[in-house]
């Protein structure tokens, strides 16, 4: 089983991204792309001599998506069974790669899966959520505190422990496990999305077809700095693109979307269901 894996690149830090690719060697990947829109070629010569390691310099920044997507079609010339999407500031030990890759040979009906995330501090990243409505990610920033927390412990599932493995329709694009195969019948990323929905966009089309787990048997580390909170630019780029998606999918009427958060939802109710009948039907003392 071949795995391939891509990180696009722009003005990132080498150190970062010297401890992801040293994370995904580690770990056995066959090849990994780097899609490199930075202005300069500082990454190309960074990389020069890693056998694992093939550079693509895009000359310009042509976005998230648009830049995976070339070494995703890569993968598949190099008839790839699983490719990973990655972000530079992801790392994570040896043993993570080869428990997803027998967990996905074992369930051909998994098209893609994420494992649990922590911060460097090891608290939980709600890294799998609801599918999102206007009010998740644009006008909560707006809104009071207290009200958008509220918001948020629904649409990040923040009331979950995360325990046990779940199908659920957005995974957050900072670690995707594919099935090359289901990425041929689902499609790539939209282009269309310069940055931030098109982890929404591809893992909801991949629902549709496939599971898309959480699999918390193994946990990754992801820095998670959250551009957008920090940068007017990068607000500003992350709104425009989210008003690209809801125009795509749907503002306030999106049946789907409310059919498949029932469905999460139900799925979690029913976890806590059979775990409280096992904790009742255990011995006294036990």
């Amino acid at each position: 089983m071949a795995t391939t894996a891509s990180i696009v690149t722009y003005l990132t830090d080498l150190q970062e991204l010297s401890t992801c690719i040293s994370s995904l060697k580690s770990n056995g990947i066959d090849k990994i792309y780097i899609v490199d829109n930075s202005p300069d070629a500082r990454i190309g010569a960074f990389v020069n001599d890693d056998t694992i390691v093939e550079y693509i310099r895009t000359d310009k920044n042509i976005g998230y998506g648009a830049a995976h997507n070339i070494a995703i079609r890569m993968a598949m010339r190099r008839h790839a069974d699983f490719h990973l999407v990655i972000n530079s500031d992801v790392r994570f030990g040896e043993n993570v790669i080869g428990p997803i890759v027998r967990y996905m040979e074992s369930n051909p009906d998994v098209g893609q899966l994420i494992p649990a995330m922590t911060y460097p501090d090891g608290n939980r990243q709600y890294s799998v959520r609801l599918l999102p409505t206007p009010m998740n990610l644009i006008f909560r920033r707006f809104m009071p505190r207290l009200l958008s927390d509220r918001l948020d412990r629904r649409y990040m599932l923040k009331f979950w422990d995360h325990g046990e493995p779940l199908n659920v329709p957005y995974h957050q694009g900072s670690f995707m496990f594919f099935r090359v195969d289901a990425l041929r019948e689902v499609g790539l990323f939209d282009e269309r999305f310069f940055m931030y929905p098109e982890d929404i966009d591809l893992t909801r089309r991949m629902h549709r077809k496939y599971h898309t787990m959480f699999w918390p048997n193994v946990t990754v580390v992801h820095d998670h700095r959250a551009a957008s909170y920090h940068s007017l630019k990068m607000l500003g780029i992350h709104t425009v693109n989210m008003i690209r998606y809801f125009n795509k999918w749907g503002w306030i009427y999106d049946p789907e979307r409310r059919m498949l958060n029932r469905r999460v939802t139900k799925s979690l109710t029913d976890m806590s269901a059979d775990r409280r009948s096992a904790d009742a039907e255990k011995p006294a003392g036990v």
